[in-house]
């Protein structure tokens, strides 16, 4: 499922209190989407490694009470009765754990409840972890546990990805070279030895680093190690090219004589640098540039551009832009 349509199915399963596992390759952003389903719902949200849990953790520890008798104190990483109303207990790497700790989680998932603790009505049960066939560190998950739970498979998505990135400071470079090159997301190989590999998560890395502006020599080795050998090479040729396309300020410039690309990466640049670029009053260049792209090219730029500034779609060069777009819009 692409990460959109699991957010959709969290909403439901939450609403009912229903138990549910993810499954998906490393850095597909598992953990990022229970967060993300928990802050929709107005939730807390509770993130529990439960690789490095040992059986005992989840009882807690003995005390005496007054009576004399033995009672259990519930570890802290649980909620309880002082913490918030409603939130999502989240076991993730739960299928890394040992088969030990995924028995001591039995009663947790299945029955609310370790011992004397109980699980507040208003918490509910999320589970995550990888898949075998990624060469994870995994166990097989017990069927009894296993049948309790709806299982969702996550899988990576650019359109998603992009517009999550959109919103959370990815370099646009980085967005750029992902719309043309889509496939480059995720290229998590089981069969190949390289430790490094493009994901969603390590995508971000990547922009972390851009943005630190390292030396060229430098930053070529540290992507290299972020995203493989060959992607990084991509990258770089990309990245590369980039700088030697019509600047935003040349373009608005002169909307009409301002080069146009042929190569589909460059204008994939472009429309991003120019969206990262533009304001309101700078929307009738902008549509006259747009007017000389392919008609693809134009309509991801002016689209774009209404997404980063809702305010441009409101003049009359949008407008008219709009107008002369009507059926490729529709």
């Amino acid at each position: 499922m692409t990460p959109s349509r699991v957010l959709a199915a969290l909403d439901t399963l939450l609403a009912i209190r229903q138990p549910v596992f993810l499954w998906g390759p490393p850095g597909v952003g598992k953990s990022q989407l229970v967060a993300q389903a928990a802050e929709r719902k107005g939730m807390a949200l509770r993130d529990i490694r439960a690789v490095l849990l040992d059986p005992v953790d989840l009882r807690g520890l003995p005390r005496i009470d007054g009576d004399g008798r033995t009672c259990w104190c519930a570890p802290a990483f649980l909620p309880g009765p002082q913490d918030e109303a409603e939130g999502v207990l989240f076991l993730d790497e739960l299928n890394a754990a040992p088969p030990l700790v995924q028995t001591a989680c039995y009663q947790l998932i299945l029955d609310r409840r370790i011992g004397e603790y109980r699980l507040p009505d208003g918490w509910r049960v999320v589970a995550a972890g990888n898949r075998e066939s990624d060469r994870a560190v995994v166990y097989r998950l017990p069927t009894a546990l296993a049948n309790r739970m709806v299982h969702l498979e996550v899988e990576a998505h650019t359109g998603d990805w992009l517009a999550w990135a959109e919103n959370n400071g990815i370099r646009p470079e980085i967005r750029a070279f992902l719309r043309f090159r889509p496939r480059l997301l995720h290229t998590a190989a089981p069969q190949s030895d390289e430790a490094a590999f493009a994901s969603p998560r390590s995508w971000a890395f990547a922009s972390r680093i851009l943005e630190a502006a390292p030396e060229q020599e430098l930053a070529a080795d540290l992507l290299r190690g972020t995203l493989g050998e060959g992607v990084s090479a991509e990258l770089l040729g990309y990245l590369e090219r980039r700088h030697q396309l019509p600047s935003p300020e040349g373009i608005l410039a002169a909307p009409y004589s301002a080069p146009v690309p042929d190569d589909p990466a460059d204008l994939c640049a472009v429309c991003d640098m120019l969206v990262e670029y533009v304001r309101p009053e700078d929307m009738e260049a902008v549509a006259g540039y747009a007017e000389r792209l392919p008609a693809e090219y134009g309509i991801l730029l002016m689209r774009d551009a209404a997404r980063r500034d809702p305010r441009i779609v409101e003049g009359t060069p949008f407008a008219r832009w709009a107008q002369h777009h009507a059926e490729a819009l529709l």
